[in-house]
């Protein structure tokens, strides 16, 4: 999928699949966020700029972690709980990562796989990146 109209409409199916859901991003491998966003009536608790900082080191760090593929086998996402927040990362295609918050009541145990099954096909197709 090479279609930013397209990545909204799955960025819009993750944020649908449970009311506890923030946001739902897709950042590309420069860092920079190509689709996506906070859902309706949601704000986010980091300014701007820091969300600029936030996806450039996610970039990176998804980056990094394809070092040990080798070693362990392939990332299928990762998972921060935080004070706040859970953030989930999901590595796509070409370096591109799927960012995900959602309130800390989500079910955690489940949540990760749905959203795995929606974004198969963005994983097995080459897309350009922004």
């Amino acid at each position: 999928m090479d279609n930013t109209e397209d990545l909204e409409k799955i960025c819009q199916k993750i944020i649908k699949l449970d009311p506890k859901m923030r946001s739902a991003r897709i950042i590309n491998s420069r860092g920079h966020l190509a689709a996506g966003g906070m859902k309706k009536g949601i704000f986010s608790l980091e300014s701007q700029k820091q969300d600029e900082m936030m996806f450039m080191e996610l970039s990176l760090r998804v980056r990094m972690r394809r070092e040990f593929d080798h070693e362990f086998g392939e990332v299928h996402f990762s998972m921060s709980y935080r004070d706040k927040v859970i953030v989930m990362s999901f590595p796509l295609n070409n370096d591109d990562t799927l960012l995900l918050s959602c309130e800390k009541d989500i079910d955690f145990g489940k949540l990760p796989f749905k959203v795995l099954k929606i974004i198969t096909p963005l994983k097995k197709s080459p897309r350009k990146t922004f």
